[in-house]
This record gives C-alpha cells, structure tokens and sequence, in this order.
C-alpha cells in the first residue's frame, strides 16, 4: 500500500470511530438505566465522553474533518444547557487547536512556495505555531523591512485530507446527527466541500483579504490585515492581534460582550455593500477585539461573492414578513425556489418558520441569548413541531446557500456572547430597502 491510501485509511478509521462510540456509548448507557441508573446523569455523562472524542478525533485530523468541527462550534449556542458544557469546551477548542506540523515540515514547505532562499526575506522566523487552523498553521515572524508578520504554511498533503475527510463524513451524516442537535448535517458538510476546495489555494484568500483590507482601509470599527506575500500554499500578512472573541464569550463584562456583537453585526451586514464579499467563516476563532476597540477579522478563505451587494430577494423576503404581507411572501418565495413544488405551505408558516431571521429586527435592540436559539432549533428539529413539516416543504436554491448559512452562523455567535445588539438600525443601515415604508406599522 502507498504511503497516500495508508493515510487516508487511517483517517476514515479514525473518523468512522466518532458513530461508533456514540452507539456504544449509547447502548451501554440504555444498559445502565436498565438496573436503575439516574438517567440525566447517565446523559449527561454520554455527552460529556462524545465530546471528549469529538474534539480528540477531529482536532487531530486537521483537514476537513477539523473544519467541521470548526462549522459546529458555531452552532454550539443550540445545544440545550443539560448537555451543553461538555459541547462548549470540546468544539471552542478546535476554533484555535490542533497538533503542531513539525518545523521540518515548515521549512520544507516555505522553500516550495518562496525558493529555497526563503529565509532572506525574514529577519526573524519563530518555528513554533502561534496558531493552528484547518489546513494550515500560522508563524510569528519578522519581515525583512522590520515589521512584524504572520506566516501562514498550509499542511502537507492537505488537499487529499479534505477532500477524504468530507466525502467519509457525508457518507456518516446520519449517524453524526447526533453529534448537532437540531441540525441538517449532511447539506452543511457538501456545502463545506465546496467552499474548502476554494480555500486550499492562499492566493485565491490573499485576493481575498486584500480586498476587504482596501475597503476597511482606516475604519474605525474593524481592522483587516494587509497581505504581505502569497503563494498557492503560504502567505505573508501583518501581525496583528488582541483579545480573542472567544475569552469575551467565556468571561466577558456585559458591556464587553455588546459591544463585541455590534462590531460582528456590523461588520457581517455591511461588508456585501462596501465590499461586494461576505466574510464566510463566522467562527469566534476568526475575530479578537483590539486594544483601540476595532474588531480584527481574520482568515479569508471562505467568502461568498456579492458584487450586487446581498442578493435584493433576500431583504424583501424579510421585509414581507417583518410586514405580514403574506401574498407578495409567498409570491417572491415561489419564483425565487423556496417552496418546494406542490406544496401546500402557507404564508403564516412561511412566517413562523422565518423568526430567527425576522424577531431580532422586530425591536430597537434584541437580546440574543442560548435559551432563544435552542427555541429555535427545538421548533424547526421536533419531529412532533408544524415547523418540522414547513421546513420539509420549503427549499433552500443554491445561489442563497452560503449567505443563509453565514447569517445562521453570525446569529450563533450572538447567541454565544449573550448580548443585547441593536440589530435593527444596523441591518437598515446598510439593507434601507428593509423598513423604507413601515413608518405606519412601527408600533404594531
């Protein structure tokens, strides 16, 4: 066997062991009921040891698999309180953690990328990680004219390894479904597979960066790095770092955590107008307050292209709600294919499914919470729910998915943080279509 298949069957072994565990755990478990177990305790203690496992196999993969984990931890806030903490701990984890690449490894890499001459253009290069992400890692250093940089290096093999992990991890979404309550897995993880292979390339992500820094350029609210030197699998960019969200989110002062909302909420709904691109990797690890307050963005892989800003269908589909028009609702939702053909879904259903997008604009500010977003989740993923059934009559069209998976991830963050966000005037800020003509039914 070659040295490649070797590997990637000891990561499909590896990844195949997350189902399996969760059975056995859940067969012995069944079992210590069965001769009078307290049986929240014994649940509690299941999800302790998945998650245990979760971050284990995941954080060691890298690749994919990591990424994945990464795309979950977004959506921890869902996760009800009784089995949430083991969740919290676990995936927060993999939004900075993961075994070190040797420095062999590292070398190796930068004198394929910038020529064998590679250390010429540092003064300084510290071989330990400062950080790790899904491919790749990141290398404090210090550039030839003196300033300080962050050297990204993306894993050997790291093409193979996501490519692998996805299509093994797709193929175990049912039995995953566990792992996420109250999530469609499978969609999430073809929806990743796509937006990874965009990401294995850093020149595509320096292009990237580059034209968020541009328009970021001096804001007095966020701060992007500039890019230094790219390369298909390296990339040179300002160092440049803070506090990160994810501390804010652990222990953070109420004010800390307003104020840490309203830069993401911003910097979420107004980059498709400025920028013509939406930021596609609203995990905490992306984000750290500066000292001067700004919020620092980084990680530019994944970006969803928006030249015409965000698509108009989305803002009236919200209008309509927010309004209770339900016959221009369901007319727009049927010519843009959210409304699976031969459907029965009515308008008022439409509406009630649509409330994690429409309450947090319903008033000046909104506090965004856990316990709202498990209502959430519990509504659209109870077998037992009307919203259950709505949601299998509605479609979510290709063109719309990343942006609703983006915005549903920047609400999970919000719900991390706890905060009240005066969401309504941001959003109508940069979305003016929105609330133009409901001055006669503010108040309703």
């Amino acid at each position: 066997m070659t040295e490649i298949p070797r590997r990637t069957a000891a990561r499909t072994a590896k990844l195949a062991s997350l189902p399996l565990g969760v059975a056995g755990r859940a067969a012995a478990g069944w079992g210590r009921r069965l001769i009078g177990g307290n049986s929240e305790q014994i649940s509690a203690q299941l999800m302790a040891k998945s998650a245990e496992q979760l971050f284990a196999v995941l954080g060691e993969l890298k690749g994919g698999a990591m990424k994945f984990g990464q795309a979950l931890s977004v959506f921890e806030a869902a996760v009800p309180e009784e089995f949430g903490e083991p969740y919290r701990e676990a995936l927060i984890k993999l939004q900075s953690a993961a075994p070190p690449m040797p420095a062999s490894d590292v070398h190796r890499m930068l004198a394929e990328q910038f020529g064998r001459g590679w250390r010429s253009r540092f003064e300084e290069f510290d071989d330990t990680p400062a950080a790790a992400a899904s491919i790749g890692q990141v290398h404090r250093a210090v550039w030839r004219d003196g300033r300080e940089v962050a050297v990204k290096v993306q894993y050997p093999g790291a093409e193979e390894a996501v490519l692998s992990d996805l299509r093994q991890l797709s193929r175990m979404s049912r039995l995953l479904q566990p792992l996420a309550p109250g999530m469609e897995i499978k969609p999430l993880i073809n929806e990743l597979r796509e937006r990874m292979v965009e990401e294995l390339d850093y020149r595509d992500e320096a292009a990237n960066q580059r034209a968020f820094a541009a328009t970021f350029e001096g804001d007095d609210k966020v701060k992007v790095p500039r890019v230094v030197a790219s390369a298909p699998r390296a990339m040179v960019s300002e160092w440049v770092t803070g506090r990160p969200l994810s501390s804010i989110i652990r222990a953070g002062t109420q004010d800390e955590r307003d104020t840490a909302a309203a830069l993401l909420a911003e910097f979420h709904y107004s980059a498709p107008a400025r920028a013509g691109l939406l930021h596609a990797d609203p995990h905490p690890g992306n984000f750290q307050i500066l000292d001067d307050g700004r919020l620092l963005v980084i990680d530019y892989g994944a970006v969803a292209r928006l030249p015409d800003g965000l698509p108009r269908p989305l803002t009236m589909m919200t209008k309509y709600a927010l309004q209770k028009r339900s016959d221009e609702l369901m007319a727009l939702m049927r010519a843009e294919g959210f409304v699976r053909p031969e459907t029965t879904i009515t308008a008022d259903e439409a509406i009630a499914y649509l409330a994690p997008f429409t309450e947090p604009l319903g008033t000046e500010t909104f506090r965004f919470n856990r316990r709202w977003l498990q209502r959430q989740a519990e509504r659209v993923g109870d077998l037992r729910s009307p919203d259950f059934d709505t949601g299998r009559s509605l479609n979510l069209p290709p063109q719309y998915l990343l942006v609703h998976r983006v915005t549903l991830g920047t609400l999970g963050v919000l719900c991390q943080l706890d905060a009240d966000v005066p969401l309504r005037g941001i959003v109508g800020h940069w979305q003016p279509d929105l609330f133009d003509d409901e001055a006669p039914a503010a108040g309703s």
